[in-house]
């Protein structure tokens, strides 16, 4: 497995447990330590994201 095929996989993996948190924030809320997770996967997201594109477009 090839590094931007690894980024790309914690990429899908963030999304989907980042989607999750949504949905239980909508429907019980969030606990403290909860929405701290919550704040960081997006925040690792974010960065996950930003190394993709820069290494998609170094090629």
């Amino acid at each position: 497995m090839s590094y931007e095929e690894m980024l790309d996989r914690r990429s899908e993996i963030l999304k989907r447990n980042i989607g999750t948190m949504i949905l239980k924030e909508n429907q019980q809320g969030l606990s403290g330590q909860e929405s701290h997770l919550y704040q960081n996967m997006i925040k690792e997201l974010h960065q996950t994201e930003n190394e993709l594109n820069t290494k998609r477009n170094e090629s």
